[in-house]
């Protein structure tokens, strides 16, 4: 099934616990995202499994296999860690073309993933010359070369300009739909909500939340409801009589906490109050995860 399986995983360096007891699963056909403050532990996990830095207890596996148990590993798991990486005196195709010859991929590929991922123009350049946003490129390029079941990439939409970023999106999607298992790193709140159906959260090496995106967000939700009426004068004190508040907002609207828009609807109805617009409002990924994150920043700016 390509599942991750995180268990009991532990990593020290000295008095200090990057990683402490985390057990998660990163299951195929969607795509994971992966988020934390600096120093949470994200970039340690990652290397932990890819056999980058050696575990002080527990597992981090591939189907129950570590990754450097695997006879062909580029075959079965692509990673983006590091696009400052790559040698900067080799052109991107001389680097694929290495890649490949190192791990019994066929040449094709290098040209089928400079096509993908949107420098095959640039494939005689000397990765020396390449912006931040190519290298990106480059690196998941280099991460997709064994046609991998399992992808594992750490904030790989750095330097990316818009255009790129959609097409990162849409591609760890389309690989996420075709049963792959996708892991995405990031400190882009936006982005991530747009990309990940899934979200692991770490705060200082522990698991805060292992949870649907829609359930993430609305655990940390208050009921609120904005909404347009014609009658504000009836409407306020029909809510009223059932303990609730109008507030005013912005353009002739209102905001309601602490019910939704069906049951608000249902109560202007059996009074006859017409309702001119009505949405339930939830809290941005943004404002739930710094919620959850909150206590567990290792840098914070004073305020």
């Amino acid at each position: 099934m390509n599942r991750i399986e995180i268990r009991e995983l532990t990593k020290e360096y000295g008095r200090t616990r990057a990683v402490d007891h985390l057990t998660f699963d990163v299951l195929p056909g969607r795509v994971t995202g992966f988020l934390g403050p600096n120093g949470a532990g994200k970039s340690t996990t990652m290397r932990l499994l890819l056999g980058l830095d050696r575990v002080t207890s527990g597992t981090a596996t591939i189907d129950g296999q570590r990754f450097t148990d695997f006879p062909d590993p580029l075959h079965r798991v692509g990673a983006l860690l590091d696009a400052q990486a790559a040698h900067g005196g080799r052109t991107a195709r001389d680097h694929l073309r290495f890649l490949a010859a190192a791990n019994r991929i066929p040449a094709r590929r290098v040209e089928e993933v400079l096509e993908q991922s949107g420098i095959a123009s640039a494939a005689r350049h000397r990765i020396k010359s390449f912006s931040l946003g190519m290298r990106q490129r480059l690196g998941i390029a280099a991460a997709l070369l064994g046609d991998p079941a399992v992808l594992l990439l750490d904030e790989p939409t750095n330097g990316l300009d818009p255009e790129g970023i959609i097409w990162i999106r849409e591609l760890m999607q389309g690989l996420a739909a075709e049963g792959r298992t996708v892991l995405v790193s990031s400190h882009l709140m936006t982005e991530t909500a747009a990309l990940a159906d899934h979200l692991v959260v770490l705060g200082q090496g522990r698991l805060l939340a292992d949870s649907s995106m829609e359930e993430f967000i609305e655990a940390r939700s208050t009921p609120k409801v904005r909404l347009r009426t014609s009658d504000p004068v009836l409407l306020r004190e029909v809510l009223a009589r059932e303990g609730f508040e109008m507030a005013s907002a912005d353009n002739g609207r209102w905001t309601v906490e602490g019910i939704r828009a069906e049951q608000l609807g249902a109560m202007a109805a059996r009074e006859g109050v017409p309702v001119l617009e009505l949405s339930d409002e939830r809290a941005s990924l943004e404002q739930a995860y710094l919620d959850l994150t909150a206590d567990h920043a290792q840098f914070a700016a004073t305020r």
